[in-house]
C-alpha cells in the first residue's frame, strides 16, 4: 500500500509536496490547473524521466498501478479504432481453476512468510535511516554554513545544496586527506576575497621607501664638542662657566639690544663695552660658525627626506596591502621613531653645540621594513598571476574546500560506516531470507499464468461493460467483439451515419464514460494472459470530466459500489461474530475538480469515514503546488471556493480575478438577478469612476471568463486596485453585510 507520495521540480511543483497516508481510500480535491494531472501523471508513469526528483513509498513489486487519467484515454480508447482486450476469469474448467486456487493459498503463505520477514527487514532499515539521517544533518551545515546570501563559497556548493542526499553522498564519495590540511577555511576564504568582485583585477607593486641619510647619521660632526676661540680674552671665564652654548644663544639677544648703547639687556646697567661686544664676535669665530651651519645643513637636508617619506595611507591603497598591514606598521612606525629621534637630536646639537649627540642608524630598521615591501609585491604578484587565471584557482579553491570539509566531518563519516557495517550484518541473511520466498512465489505466479490461458473470456466482459453502460442511461453505444482479444465500440447506426469515424463523433463526456468502464473492468480483468493477479491500487483522475451532471450522482454511486469498502461479518473459530472491512482493492486514490461530487463520494459517518477516508486538497499559489489535508467540515461548495481564493494574495492574479468574476457572475446574475453591464457608468456610484479601478471594470465587462490566461492582461493587475473595488461593488449594491461575511 503507497504510503507516500512525493512531487518536486515537475511542472507546478516547484518545491517538495507530500501526500502522506495510511488509508485505504484517498480523496483529493482541487480546482483546474492545481496540478491534480501531474499527479495522477506520475503514477501513470513513474518511469519517465521528468519524474527523477519524485518518488513513492510503499509500493513492491507484487503490485500494480491501475491509473484512469486523461493519458490512459490517449493510449487505450483508440488504436486503429478498437480497443484493447479485457480478459477475466470465467468459464474456467475445474481442473485448471482447482491448481490456480491451490497456487494462489501457497502464494498468499509466502507472502505473508514475505511480509514478516519486510517488517523484520524494514525495522532494521528504519534504524539504519535513522543513523543516516542523523549524519546528513550533520553533513547539511555545509550548505547552511558555507551558501546563501554573500558568502564566497557559494560556487563550492553548485549542484549540492538542494538536497542532503546529494551533498551527503557527495561527501561520502570523497576520499580522506592522508595528513593534516596546511590551509584552513580562513585561508581559502581570503584567498577567494581577493579574487571577487572589485578585487578580480590586477594591482600594481608598491615601491620600496628610501631615505637615504645614513651618511648623515654616521657624521663624526656629531660626537664633536663644538666651542669658541681660546684667544678670546673672554674664553677663560665662558670655560669657567662651562656654559659657552647659553652664552652662545644669549649673544644675538646682547648684540640686539647693545647695540649702540652700551646697555646689559639682563641688569640694565651701561656696562657693554665695544671691546667686549668684539671679544665675544672673536670667541665665535669662523670655525665655530662652519661648523654649527654644518649641522644646520644636515638638518634641513635629514627633516626634508623625513617630510617625503611615502604614508601608510598611500599603501593601503591597495588591497593586498590589508594583509601584511600589521607587521608593516609596526616596522614603519619603529622607522618613524628613529627618525624623528634622530631629528630631534640634531635639532639639539644646534641648540648646544658643545655636547655630543649620538644618531642611530637607520639602515637596518629600513631594510627590515622594506622586506616587508618585498613580501607584498611576492603576494600582488601571485595575485595577478591568479587573476590571469581565475579559473583554475576557483578550481583549485574548491578542490581544497571539500579536502577540508571532508576532513572536518570524517568522524561523523566514520560513524555512519560503522552503523552500515553493522546494520548489513543484520539484514543480509534477511535479505537471503525474503529473495527465496520471492522465487518460491514466482514458482506459483508461473502455475497461475499457465493454467490462466484457458480461463480467460472477452466476451463476458464486453457483455459487463454494455450492461454498465445501459445502467447509467446510455443506450446509443454499445461494444462489440472486434477479434478474438480485442473489442471495439460502435454507435447505433442512422441513415447517412459513417460508422468508419465512429469514435471521433463522441462527445467528451461520452468518450469518459467508455474509457471509464473499460478501465473498470481493467481493474476487474488483465490486460493481457501471461500476468499473474497482483494487488492493486487503484488510480482515478476526474471520472466526471465533461459529463452531464445527470451522470454525476450515477457515477458516484458506481465508485462506491465498485472500489470503496464494504462492512462484512464472520464468525471466528470460538464462534464470534466479528465485523470488518473488506475491499476489494489494495487501496483507491480518487481526484476530482468537483466540490459537489467530492461531498458526494466523501462518507459521512464519522466513525467510517476516520477508518477508512483520507481527504486531501491541491492548491496552487506563487509558491506552487502542494498537497494538503483536508477535514470534512472544510468542504465548500464552488461559490465558498472562489472566495477563499480570493483572499489569498498569493494565489495568481489571472486564478484571483477570474474567481472575483465568478462571485460576480453567480451572486448578481443568479441571485440577484441584477444587470451589472452598465454599474460603473452609474453616477450614484462616482467612487467606482476612480482611474485605478478601470482594469477591474474593463475585466468584469468580458463577454467570457471561461480562460482566464487568454483574457487578462497580467500587467493591468493590482491585487489591492481589485479588492478595493470588488469590495465597493458589493457596498455601493447593498450587500456589505455579504462582502463582509464571505471576506474573512
Amino acid at each position: 500500500m503507497i504510503n507516500k507520495i512525493t512531487l518536486n521540480k515537475v511542472a507546478s511543483y516547484k518545491n517538495v509536496a507530500t501526500l502522506e497516508t495510511n488509508k485505504k481510500v484517498n480523496l483529493i480535491y482541487g480546482l483546474n490547473g492545481v496540478g491534480k494531472s501531474t499527479l495522477s501523471n506520475y503514477l501513470y508513469d513513474v518511469e519517465d524521466g521528468k519524474y527523477t526528483d519524485c518518488s513513492i513509498e510503499g509500493l513492491d513489486d507484487e503490485t500494480e498501478l491501475l491509473v484512469y487519467n486523461q493519458k490512459f484515454i490517449q493510449d487505450n480508447f483508440y488504436e486503429d479504432k478498437k480497443l484493447k482486450g479485457i480478459f477475466t476469469l470465467n468459464k474456467a474448467n475445474s481442473d485448471a481453476i482447482k491448481k490456480i486456487n491451490d497456487a494462489k493459498i501457497k502464494k498468499e503463505n509466502f507472502s505473508k512468510d514475505k511480509d514478516l520477514k519486510n517488517k523484520e527487514l524494514d525495522k532494521e532499515e528504519k534504524a539504519l535511516i535513522k543513523e543516516k539521517n542523523s549524519a546528513k544533518n550533520k553533513i547539511w551545515e555545509i550548505k547552511t554554513d558555507y551558501s546563501g546570501g554573500d558568502r564566497v563559497f557559494e560556487f563550492c556548493l553548485e549542484g549540492l545544496k538542494h538536497s542532503k542526499d546529494v551533498l551527503f553522498t557527495y561527501l561520502l564519495s570523497l576520499k580522506k586527506p592522508e595528513k593534516e590540511l596546511k590551509k584552513n577555511i580562513n585561508d581559502l576564504k581570503k584567498k577567494i576575497q581577493s579574487l571577487s568582485g572589485e578585487k578580480a583585477k590586477k594591482y600594481p607593486e608598491i615601491a620600496k621607501i628610501e631615505f637615504n641619510m645614513q651618511d648623515i647619521e654616521m657624521n663624526e660632526i656629531f660626537q664633536k664638542q663644538i666651542v669658541g676661540n681660546d684667544n678670546s680674552s673672554i674664553s677663560a671665564l665662558i670655560k669657567e662657566l662651562g656654559n659657552s652654548d647659553w652664552v652662545e644663544e644669549g649673544k644675538k639677544y646682547l648684540l640686539h639690544e647693545a647695540h649702540g648703547t652700551g646697555i646689559c639687556p639682563f641688569c640694565q646697567e651701561d656696562t657693554i663695552t665695544p671691546k667686549f661686544i668684539d671679544e665675544l664676535s672673536r670667541y665665535f669665530d669662523e670655525s665655530f660658525l662652519e661648523d654649527q651651519n654644518t649641522i644646520k645643513s644636515f638638518y634641513e637636508q635629514y627633516s626634508r627626506a623625513f617630510d617625503l617619506l611615502t604614508t601608510i595611507d598611500d599603501y593601503e591603497l591597495n588591497p593586498i596591502f590589508e594583509s601584511f598591514k600589521s607587521d608593516f606598521e609596526a616596522r614603519y612606525s619603529g622607522l618613524i621613531n628613529i627618525l624623528s629621534d634622530n631629528k630631534r637630536k640634531i635639532e639639539n646639537k644646534i641648540k648646544t653645540p658643545s655636547l655630543p649627540v649620538t644618531l642611530e642608524n637607520s639602515g637596518s630598521v629600513l631594510d627590515n621594513l622594506n622586506d616587508v615591501i618585498e613580501d607584498i609585491n611576492s603576494a600582488i604578484k601571485n595575485h595577478n598571476s591568479d587573476v590571469e587565471d581565475i579559473e583554475t584557482i576557483r578550481d583549485k579553491i574548491k578542490d581544497s574546500f571539500w579536502e577540508i570539509m571532508r576532513y572536518d566531518y570524517d568522524k561523523t563519516i566514520e560513524n555512519y560506516e560503522l552503523s552500515k557495517k553493522y546494520y548489513k550484518k543484520k539484514t543480509d541473511p534477511i535479505k537471503s531470507e525474503i529473495g527465496e520466498l520471492r522465487q518460491k512465489i514466482a514458482e506459483q505466479d508461473s502455475i497461475i499464468v499457465e493454467q490462466q490461458k484457458l480461463t480467460v473470456n472477452v466476451d463476458d466482459a464486453i457483455e459487463e461493460i454494455n450492461n454498465g453502460l445501459i445502467d447509467i442511461g446510455i443506450t446509443d453505444f454499445k461494444i462489440e467483439k472486434y477479434s478474438e482479444q480485442f473489442y471495439k465500440i460502435v454507435r447505433e447506426i442512422k441513415d447517412g451515419d459513417d460508422n468508419s469515424v465512429v469514435f471521433w463523433s463522441l462527445s467528451e463526456g461520452e468518450k469518459t464514460i467508455i474509457s471509464f468502464f473499460y478501465f473498470l473492468k481493467l481493474c476487474d480483468g488483465k490486460t493481457n494472459p501471461n500476468t499473474s493477479d497482483k494487488k492493486k491500487i487503484i488510480v482515478i483522475d476526474d471520472p466526471i470530466s465533461s459529463l452531464s451532471n445527470v451522470f454525476v450522482f450515477n457515477i458516484g454511486r458506481l465508485l462506491k459500489n465498485e472500489f470503496f469498502a464494504k462492512r462484512k461479518t464472520r464468525i471466528d473459530n470460538d464462534g464470534n461474530k466479528i465485523s470488518e472491512w473488506k475491499y476489494k482493492y489494495d487501496q483507491i486514490f480518487l481526484l476530482t475538480h468537483s466540490l459537489y461530487f467530492f461531498y458526494e463520494i466523501t462518507e459521512i459517518n464519522h466513525e467510517v469515514r476516520e477508518e477508512n477516508q483520507h481527504l486531501f486538497r491541491i492548491i496552487k499559489n506563487s509558491k506552487g503546488s502542494s498537497i494538503i489535508s483536508m477535514k470534512y467540515e472544510e468542504i465548500q461548495n464552488d461559490y465558498q471556493s472562489y472566495w477563499s481564493i480570493i483572499k489569498d494574495e498569493a494565489c495568481p492574479s489571472a486564478l484571483i480575478a477570474n474567481c472575483m468574476r465568478n462571485v460576480i457572475e453567480y451572486f448578481f446574475n443568479f441571485v440577484e438577478k441584477k444587470d451589472l453591464n452598465n454599474f460603473f457608468n452609474n453616477n450614484k456610484n462616482p467612487a467606482l469612476k476612480n482611474p485605478k479601478f478601470q482594469a477591474f471594470y474593463r475585466y468584469i465587462n468580458r463577454e467570457s471568463h471561461s480562460l482566464g490566461q487568454n483574457i487578462f492582461d497580467f500587467k493591468e493587475f493590482n491585487y489591492s486596485d481589485f479588492k478595493e473595488a470588488f469590495r465597493d461593488l458589493f457596498y455601493q449594491t447593498g450587500y456589505k453585510e455579504h462582502y463582509d461575511k464571505m471576506i474573512r
